[in-house]
């Protein structure tokens, strides 16, 4: 398949690499497409292992209580990956607790990875399941001792084989190195990147010559999100403009989605990537706002959003980039409900106006419908497009937690504003006694609006 490479498993104590450790390690050595040797080992893992993983893997406390330690067998394991590409079926999974190990050891493993996954994704598109299990069954492998780590390295190279007889060795070697061939980067960009990079939510900034990014993007899985820049054929594509002119990545973790959400729309506020456009501050954008009185008229009048106070949120509607097409918006509500082009101020003059004579106002503009009633019709057909209330005394907090990467963060609101992340109670007290202009950023209004949305919150009265 390819010249050297190693198949691999491990067990742990769980699924978290800063958190949880290794108690077994197995795998097999190629070169040429022949075995050269194998190698398996129970790990310490320097604590307990849960009654939950012990009947996963088989792997109890007592078994591994007399078993070397990772730093007993790191020698060992860095001569059988000299070399080689490292193969394992989910390979993030078992690189990252490589990595994890060897960074306690102060250690960088730097290791060309490629997942079986993946390979089998490539080769057997028609199949909607590749993990083990299922490879096992699709092909007819036999399997004594799965969730062991030899075991489960004995199932990947009987999935090889078989693939090599079924696909041939050509079309094996040539997916495998597609893959390899996936995770590159941009001439100039260091290769350590790529194993720098975390698997975890976050904000990614690229630079080209200067200090100003050229894009600003986020993502659940940061590394998996710049790679997919890089990885197609984006010979006509925004993507293929930026990796020409990228001379290098900068990334920021956070705790979630939410918080990297944050963090982008105020970086591209802040510093105006050429390549982002959706999240540039529209500073001409404009809300219609609506009377106190069913008799004030005009009932309705267009402010700039830096107008808006929150006082006035919940008489406030839609969200326009132009005076031109906040009238064409209203105008088709108007016509829609039969409304008085006159009262709501779209046009001027007193009397029946020429929508009434055409009946398509109900009257209010001649007596002839209650300005109540047509008030109260004019916030109806308005509801959809109403800006929101702050809905709270003061300020809020919306915590979010990572165990992947040991990160937390609350994210502090007051009346829509996002005033900023603390990871420490020190950095929210600071935030809670900081105070700002109102201004109302839409995009800050939207991402919380939907996150309050969500069963799954915690919200922290401040």
């Amino acid at each position: 398949m390819l010249p050297a490479y190693v198949l691999l498993d491990l067990e742990t104590t769980g699924a978290t690499p800063l958190r949880d450790r290794i108690t077994e390690i197995g795998l097999i050595r190629y070169e040429g497409g022949v075995e050269v040797s194998r190698w398996q080992t129970l790990v310490n893992p320097e604590m307990h292992i849960s009654s939950f993983i012990q009947g996963i893997t088989g792997i109890n406390n007592d078994m591994v209580k007399d078993a070397p330690l990772f730093q007993d067998v790191a020698a060992d394991l860095m001569t059988y990956l000299q070399g080689a590409v490292l193969c394992a079926h989910n390979v993030r999974f078992d690189h990252g607790f490589l990595k994890s190990e060897f960074k306690r050891l102060g250690i960088t493993l730097r290791q060309n990875v490629l997942c079986t996954v993946k390979l089998s994704r490539l080769l057997y598109p028609e199949h909607k399941s590749h993990g083990l299990d299922a490879i096992i069954q699709r092909h007819g492998i036999a399997c004594s001792s799965r969730h062991r780590a030899m075991g489960d390295v004995e199932v990947m190279a009987a999935f090889l084989e078989i693939a090599q007889l079924e696909h041939g060795a050509y079309k094996l070697e040539q997916t495998a190195n597609q893959l390899l061939k996936g995770q590159t980067l941009p001439a100039g960009i260091d290769p350590q990147l790529l194993e720098d990079m975390p698997e975890t939510p976050g904000v990614y900034l690229f630079y080209g010559d200067n200090t100003l990014p050229l894009y600003v993007g986020k993502s659940v899985n940061i590394r998996s999100r710049v790679l997919s820049h890089f990885s197609g054929d984006h010979a006509r594509t925004k993507s293929m403009r930026i990796s020409q002119e990228i001379k290098h990545i900068e990334w920021i973790e956070t705790a979630g989605e939410f918080g990297a959400l944050l963090l982008e729309s105020r970086l591209i506020k802040e510093r105006q990537p050429i390549y982002n456009r959706q999240l540039r501050r529209e500073r001409q954008l404009c809300s219609w706002q609506l009377s106190d009185s069913s008799t004030q008229t005009p009932l309705l009048t267009l402010v700039n959003h830096d107008d808006i106070t929150p006082a006035s949120l919940g008489q406030s509607y839609g969200t326009y980039r132009s005076k031109r097409q906040a009238v064409a918006a209203l105008r088709q509500i108007v016509e829609a409900h039969q409304l008085c082009p006159q009262w709501v101020g779209l046009e001027p003059g007193q009397g029946p106006c020429f929508a009434f004579q055409l009946k398509r106002c109900k009257g209010v503009c001649c007596g002839k419908e209650s300005p109540d009633i047509h008030y109260l019709r004019l916030k109806q057909a308005l509801i959809a497009q109403q800006l929101k209330y702050w809905p709270y005394p003061g300020k809020i907090g919306i915590k979010e937690s990572n165990a992947d990467n040991g990160k937390s963060s609350i994210h502090v609101f007051e009346h829509w504003n996002y005033l900023g992340s603390a990871e420490d109670e020190a950095a929210c007290a600071e935030l809670l006694l900081s105070k700002s202009d109102f201004y109302f950023d839409l995009d800050s209004y939207k991402l919380l609006l939907k996150e309050l949305g969500k069963a799954k919150i915690k919200i922290i009265q401040l």
